[in-house]
């Protein structure tokens, strides 16, 4: 089996898991060379590989912390002596550590900014450069900018500084043809929402949008989709709300 390819190639920032790797697979069905980028697992990455080539499409995995501007930089040019350049930016590699802000320490903050808030500066520093005209950039953020929750402060805090740069960013690629949005999902089935949280608290919070359950990863990977392909082309510079209608 194989699939049609576009010509166009994507980086999916944090793709080994959860919603990245459904992303990644999804872009894949949709005929794009993908960069399944990593930080740690690459066990992982390699499987979301396997499962893109047995599908029919192509890709390859990228070991690259996002905090680290460097890494970064050597994922792109890795990626444009294989494949000839860049297309597509999908930011979507993120950590989330609640806390009340007066019980956040110093190491739940800084590694946060690190990752949500550096790692997409440091991929959209790069794509501004690099990325060739016609391209799509799909940062992320999250529903909880808009619902405020308790315990949420500084990843948040971090989001929201996505948003700001989402908007500003698709003001400063004016005449290259290159859209920047945001996706911000609401409640998904994932590791990084599931894990620390009662049954109870799944429960209700599944309950907190009109359509009465979780997202999925798939959910959120047909809203970058959409962005990504043919028919997203006049969306820029806005944050797409994959909820549910929670928000």
């Amino acid at each position: 089996m194989s699939i049609e390819q576009n010509g166009k190639v994507a980086i999916v920032t944090g793709a080994s898991r959860g919603i990245g790797a459904s992303i990644a697979q999804r872009l894949g069905q949709d005929g794009f060379t993908v960069i399944v980028n990593y930080a740690g697992s690459l066990k992982s990455a390699e499987d979301v590989v396997a499962r893109i080539e047995a599908a029919g499409g192509r890709a390859i995995t990228a070991q690259a912390d996002v905090s680290d501007a460097a890494a970064v930089a050597r994922m792109f040019e890795s990626a444009e002596a294989a494949f000839g350049g860049v297309d597509v930016l999908v930011n979507n590699a993120g950590i989330m550590k609640l806390a009340s802000i007066a019980d956040s320490d110093d190491a739940l903050f800084d590694s946060q900014i690190a990752i949500n808030l550096k790692g997409t500066f440091n991929t959209l520093r790069e794509a501004g450069k690099r990325l060739r005209d016609g391209g799509r950039i799909v940062n992320f953020s999250t529903t909880v900018v808009g619902l405020r929750l308790e315990t949420y402060g500084v990843y948040v805090a971090t989001k929201a500084a996505v948003e700001a740069m989402t908007a500003v960013m698709s003001k400063e690629l004016r005449g290259r043809s290159i859209t920047v949005n945001a996706v911000a999902p609401g409640p998904t089935t994932t590791a990084l929402f599931l894990d620390g949280k009662s049954p109870e608290l799944i429960e209700r919070m599944s309950k907190m949008n009109p359509l009465e359950r979780l997202g999925t990863p798939e959910d959120i990977a047909c809203a970058v989709a959409f962005l990504t392909g043919p028919d997203g082309g006049w969306i820029n510079g806005q944050v797409l709300r994959a909820n549910g209608g929670m928000i």
